[in-house]
């Protein structure tokens, strides 16, 4: 069996027909035809079904997809393992992150580390709160950046960089707006913005009305955190998002407001796979973001 069989496998499953996988991998289509036949006779089994032009995966196709992935990802994490061994600071780190930590807290610690590693590489990819951590598990990527920090997970560690408030957002005509601060009690009869169903944060603000003894009332829901913030500018509800969203800027026609009695927070921070170990490049931006953080 060779890497260019599970490859050109590979490519075929993804898209389910040799014509497009031949042409995307830049080979003949006999070429690819024949590497998938010679790899059937070497496993004893029908990979595909074939119908037409078309090829679909077999049951016993789709596992070996799955453990074919597996293996091309921890030969290429081979590879770039000796290569970072010999070049650390030209290496390539690879880290999965929810929308929320994309507007500041990632942009930012990558422009201030890159001032003193030039040469590092960045694989970025923005996800949802869970499949940053299935990321994580799977291999994929080594590193994710979470809020809040998954405590006690059996496969992947979570390491607190910082702790950060949840403010309310409001419409600046809002009979609260002139308050130095708000508690939740006092929002138990205002129409909430949130996040759709399935994103942690949404959870998190649900939550923590919930303490307070009341169900927010739903709104409106917001693809986004800038989505949110859109919303609550014209008027249409009131939203809790995190604070580090708004360290630049208040968006038009809104007022921020600290929750008190009691604060609402949330942990800051990345996971690591108890499985494996970081690539010497992750491992250096792995320390300087724990030095960067130190001080929020």
């Amino acid at each position: 069996m060779e890497i260019r069989q599970l490859k050109y496998f590979m490519e075929v499953a993804k898209r389910e027909h040799i014509t497009e996988a031949a042409e995307e991998l830049h080979v003949a289509q006999s070429a690819v035809s024949r590497q998938i036949g010679n790899l059937e006779a070497e496993l004893g089994v029908d990979l595909f079904v074939r119908q037409g032009r078309r090829v679909r995966l077999t049951p016993v196709g789709r596992v070996f997809l799955e453990s074919s992935k597996k293996s091309i990802q921890m030969l290429e994490n081979a590879t770039q393992e000796v290569q970072e061994y010999l070049h650390p600071h030209r290496g390539t780190i690879r880290i999965t992150y929810p929308i929320s930590m994309a507007a500041y807290t990632l942009p930012t610690a990558i422009s201030s580390f890159r001032q003193t590693y030039p040469d590092a590489n960045f694989h970025l990819k923005q996800n949802v709160y869970y499949d940053v951590i299935e990321e994580v598990m799977s291999g994929e990527f080594n590193m994710g950046l979470l809020a809040p920090v998954p405590e006690d997970h059996d496969h992947v560690y979570g390491h607190v960089l910082f702790t950060e408030n949840v403010i309310a957002l409001l419409p600046q005509d809002h009979v609260l707006a002139d308050e130095p601060h708000v508690t939740l009690h006092q929002l138990r009869e205002e129409s909430f913005i949130l996040l759709p169903e399935g994103m942690h944060f949404r959870e998190l603000v649900i939550e923590a009305c919930r303490k307070q003894g009341f169900e927010p009332k739903t709104a409106f829901e917001g693809d986004d955190v800038d989505a949110l913030k859109g919303l609550v500018s014209a008027g249409l509800g009131i939203a809790l998002i995190p604070e580090v969203t708004l360290v630049d800027t208040t968006p038009r026609y809104t007022v921020k407001k600290k929750i008190r009695n009691p604060d609402v927070t949330r942990t800051v921070g990345l996971i690591t796979p108890k499985e494996r170990e970081l690539l010497p490049t992750e491992r250096i931006f792995f320390d300087f973001l724990h030095d960067f953080f130190s001080s929020f």
